[in-house]
């Protein structure tokens, strides 16, 4: 298994016990919608396969499994802090209307004002909304992205338009 043939859920955050069990935190937006029979682990570079045992999927972002061969904790302490991913073929499908924030990555943004910025390299998810990052004049501009500031997404053209508030833009020319 390589990296194009898979893709990233999250990361092992912990170990929990003394019989190996591991806490996953996942990255992965629809994370229980996903099939967890092989996780694949990056170890050296790898893709390290493990078969699931037991796992227990949470509310929170996380779950907690048991891997086959991993009873103990010393053997599960050198897993901690590895990125786990998933088999392509195990990628949900979603509806092509299911559009979200975080699909705003790679998307132009035009501001009323200031024309052109660049695109979307990032969608953070804060507790009160979603931040979107851009590399304007080689520096990251972020501004948040609400109703307020959204004057429209084509998503055909991959674009979205903003008005962003009166200075945000100026604090990042000089």
């Amino acid at each position: 298994m390589t990296l194009e043939q898979s893709f990233y859920i999250g990361y092992i955050s912990k170990t929990r016990g003394l019989k190996g069990e591991l806490q996953l935190f996942f990255e992965f937006e629809d994370y229980q919608e996903l099939d967890f029979d092989t996780l694949f682990v990056e170890v050296n570079k790898k893709l390290v396969p493990y078969f699931v045992d037991q796992i227990k999927v949470q509310a929170n972002s996380t779950a907690y499994l048991n891997l086959e061969d991993v009873d103990h904790i010393d053997q599960a302490q050198p897993l901690v802090h590895k990125k786990v991913y998933l088999a392509n073929d195990k990628m949900p499908e979603r509806d092509p209307d299911d559009f979200r924030m975080k699909d705003l990555v790679g998307f132009l943004v035009i501001d009323e004002t200031h024309g052109e910025l660049g695109e979307i390299t990032e969608v953070q998810e804060l507790p009160q909304q979603f931040v979107a990052t851009v590399t304007f004049n080689g520096k990251e501009l972020m501004f948040p992205l609400n109703d307020d500031l959204i004057l429209g997404i084509d998503t055909e053209e991959e674009v979205i338009e903003v008005d962003l508030p009166e200075g945000l833009v100026d604090l990042y020319q000089e």
